[in-house]
């Protein structure tokens, strides 16, 4: 993190937690967490991190502008959170607008926040026939590119309620939302599509797999094996950060995983690896262990040296107050429209 200037961060739905790691003077890691129920997707940049939750997608504002106040120089605090019931949204983007997009993974759709109701759908894969409540193709990751969503991932195609769950093992799909064109349909349980420096990235998580996908024939690159179910991917510069979690009976069952780790003989993993996308090492790591058996996103915080967050059972959150630099003449200002203010989260 010294070296390349950055910290990172990733979320446990299961323990409900929000971690931050940095670099504390001395060369010390700041290992920081607060408890978001049910804390999934992450959109983030240095000043802004948008949190999806049980029911809620919340936005934390940085306050201290690169001030260092023992030895932190990020504090995240919760400043608006937009009720959209338990619509078990996975991953998140922004648009160039500050348009919040989310993979509504309940009523498998794009959304986003809507003024008055829980959601208002924007996009759905084709061979969804109806929105309805009932996680049919288990619709999860999104592909940001320049500001708009481009790529998502779903378990498979079906369009019956609950039907990915009899087709985990493989039928896992990429799809171009643009075009509604699927780039592939050979994967297992994908997860986190990502586009970096120009080309199509996703976790192929029922082979424990970080592949490389050409977007125009779908052919697949192994880049390396991961030893885990892996969900959350982000990228600092030719370093890939991957989330790892422990098998769960059920959903991560039966999988091609299982009989890799048992051929190389090895443990499943929960915590974070770092890859070398140019060789496929493993280069840097952190490993749970005791309650955090289940990671869900990774995200990376460039030219953040150490952050941390303000929660909600946090004492200090009533008293967490900082005032906005103004100027008399600010009082003339006209109120921003109401959809500006749904566009920034309000």
């Amino acid at each position: 993190m010294a070296d390349n200037k950055f910290s990172f961060g990733f979320t446990s739905y299961q323990s409900g937690r929000l971690y931050l790691v940095g670099r504390l003077p001395q060369g010390k890691v700041s290992f920081h967490e607060r408890h978001f129920m049910r804390a999934m997707g992450v959109a983030a940049t240095p000043q802004r991190l948008y949190l999806a939750g049980q029911f809620q997608v919340w936005r934390l504002e940085d306050v201290m502008g690169g001030r260092v106040a023992d030895g932190f120089d990020r504090n995240y605090v919760p400043r608006n959170a937009q009720t959209t019931g338990d619509l078990d949204v996975h991953e998140l983007g922004v648009e160039k607008s500050g348009r919040v997009i989310f993979v509504n993974t309940r009523f498998s759709c794009l959304s986003t926040f809507s003024l008055t109701h829980s959601f208002k759908p924007l996009w759905k894969p084709p061979f969804i026939s109806r929105l309805a409540p009932e996680d049919r193709c288990h619709l999860n990751g999104l592909a940001m590119d320049d500001g708009e969503p481009r790529y998502v991932t779903a378990v498979c195609k079906s369009d019956v309620i609950t039907g990915w769950r009899d087709r985990r093992a493989e039928g896992g799909c990429i799809m171009d939302v643009r075009n509604d064109r699927m780039v592939t349909e050979k994967l297992s349980m994908p997860h986190s599509p990502r586009l970096h420096n120009g080309k199509l990235w996703v976790l192929d998580s029922g082979r424990g797999r970080l592949a490389r996908v050409d977007p125009d024939t779908g052919a697949t690159e192994t880049v390396t094996f991961l030893p885990g179910f892996a969900r959350g991917l982000a990228f600092h510069g030719h370093f890939a950060f991957v989330g790892l979690s422990l098998p769960r009976d059920g959903s991560f069952s039966g999988l091609e995983l299982d009989a890799e780790l048992a051929k190389r003989d090895g443990e499943p993993w929960c915590g974070v690896q770092i890859v070398d996308t140019r060789s496929g090492d493993i280069v840097q790591w952190i490993r749970l262990t005791g309650e955090v058996r289940e990671l869900f996103d990774v995200f990376v915080l460039p030219g953040v040296r150490c952050p941390k967050a303000t929660g909600l059972l946090d004492g200090t959150i009533q008293n967490e107050i900082s005032i906005e630099d103004w100027s008399p003449a600010d009082k003339r200002a006209p109120a921003p429209a109401p959809e500006v203010l749904a566009a920034a989260g309000a």
